[in-house]
């Protein structure tokens, strides 16, 4: 057994680890540095923070140790589990800033849907990798859309708009690489464009229509719905080369910029390490990334293959949309950096996706 383990350890992409790793000490750092700002210094969030970093990388070393093939078996109850876990949730769950998106575990909130995405990855993975799409791509279309639809209509009735769309981008994405043709993408555009445009006129809340607006006019509106675009874009720019040094980033430290932990803490970084921080946090993501896209080439099943496909394009459109919250390209939608921001589901979740990428390379290069 421990022998197994030495050959497991030997053949990890330690770099894809290492720039992950990296990342990771980034996000305490800031989370540090905020803390800080706290009337009670007893720095309880970073030290949790802590604590669900060391419990992530277990779970990501177990992960690697499994048989990867066990994930695409039991994936139809891995997705009723999925589906459990959001109806349960609107009921049993809290609401926290007007969402019912998280279970009260103790002292600890636990948010499904960022382990719902592992599961619709594992699910999208199976289905796409058992099927030949040139045969009958409609029906191929048409269910592995509405798997995906269930859990978007089910966390639209948190409602969580930001992770309801990132399920869809996730699922658009794997059908671009999937093999349809071009006709069934604009096919799917132009349903997004007439969804989006029924949920303006029917559906959406005032807060979220707010949103789009403050989007595309960042000055609307300022101190209200305008105001964390407007922190945030001041935050990034006060920066400069090599920013005002950890703990002393006005916007963070006087309370200006709110969730800087979370939603903000890409303009922290930017604030309080400049532009070098913001360049080596963006050269690190490359980096994770790049391993992700070269080992891709190497795996020698289907399956692997669409897993590491909806990893990297579930962390690298987090990874953009949270950076463009934050410099006022995107609208605000509540969507955490990777790696970097607070809290524990977001943690542990990437941190199994990149054990169970870690297991598909290893076993990939040793031909199991």
């Amino acid at each position: 057994m421990f022998h197994k383990i030495l050959i497991y350890l030997k053949h990890y992409d330690w770099i894809l680890l290492a720039a992950m790793l990296l990342l990771i000490c980034f996000g305490l750092l800031e989370i540090y540095s905020i803390a800080l700002s706290q009337d009670d210094l007893n720095l309880l969030n970073f030290k949790k923070q802590i604590i669900f970093v060391v419990t992530g990388l277990i779970l990501l070393f177990a992960l690697s140790l499994i048989e990867y093939h066990n994930l695409r078996a039991f994936s139809h109850y891995f997705y009723l589990i999925g589906v459990l876990a959001l109806l349960g949730v609107l009921f049993f769950g809290a609401d926290i800033r007007g969402t019912r998106g998280w279970y009260n575990v103790g002292a600890l909130t636990i948010q499904p849907v960022e382990f719902v995405k592992i599961i619709l990855i594992v699910f999208l993975a199976r289905y796409f990798s058992s099927v030949s799409i040139k045969l009958n791509p409609v029906k191929h279309l048409v269910i592995s859309g509405f798997g995906c639809l269930i859990f978007i209509a089910l966390v639209m009735r948190q409602p969580d708009f930001g992770a309801a769309m990132m399920l869809f981008l996730v699922w658009a994405a794997m059908i671009a690489v999937a093999g349809f043709k071009k006709k069934y993408l604009l096919a799917i555009a132009l349903v997004l464009a007439v969804t989006i445009a029924s949920g303006w006129l029917f559906f959406f809340q005032d807060y979220q229509k707010n949103r789009i607006i403050t989007f595309l006019n960042p000055s609307f509106d300022p101190l209200n719905q305008g105001y964390n675009i407007t922190q945030a874009i001041i935050a990034v720019g006060a920066g400069g080369l090599t920013g005002r040094g950890v703990g002393f980033g006005s916007q963070s430290q006087l309370k200006f910029l709110p969730e800087a932990q979370n939603d903000f803490i890409f303009a922290v970084i930017a604030e309080e390490l400049g532009f070098l921080g913001v360049f080596l946090v963006l050269s690190f993501f490359g980096v994770f990334f790049y391993r992700l896209l070269a080992n891709m080439k190497k795996v020698n099943n289907d399956f692997g293959i669409y897993f590491l496909i909806g990893v990297t394009v579930l962390i690298f459109i987090e990874m953009f949309i949270n950076i463009g919250m934050n410099i006022g390209i995107l609208p605000v939608i509540g969507i955490s950096l990777p790696f970097l921001s607070y809290g524990g589901s977001g943690m542990f979740a990437k941190l199994a996706m990149v054990g169970i990428a870690q297991n598909i390379i290893v076993r990939s290069k040793l031909k199991y």
